[in-house]
């Protein structure tokens, strides 16, 4: 995923900031606690589409970084 892209979007919720887990293919809103796929490279930022991130998938994330 272009890292240009991932600087411009937000979640559409809370219109915070999303980290990329490459491993899982999602976009997470921590403050949301919502996961959106990225299918074919292409987010998929639809609330209806998003999975909820448990207490322990929240609290397993590591400390944000800026994305370079």
């Amino acid at each position: 995923m272009d890292t240009k892209l991932l600087e411009l979007l937000v979640c559409p919720v809370t219109k915070g900031p999303l980290d990329y887990d490459r491993d899982k293919q999602e976009l997470l809103s921590r403050s949301a606690r919502l996961a959106y796929p990225v299918r074919d490279g292409i987010p998929v930022l639809l609330e209806s589409e998003a999975r909820t991130l448990s207490d322990e998938e929240l609290a397993a994330l590591p400390a944000r970084t800026p994305l370079v």
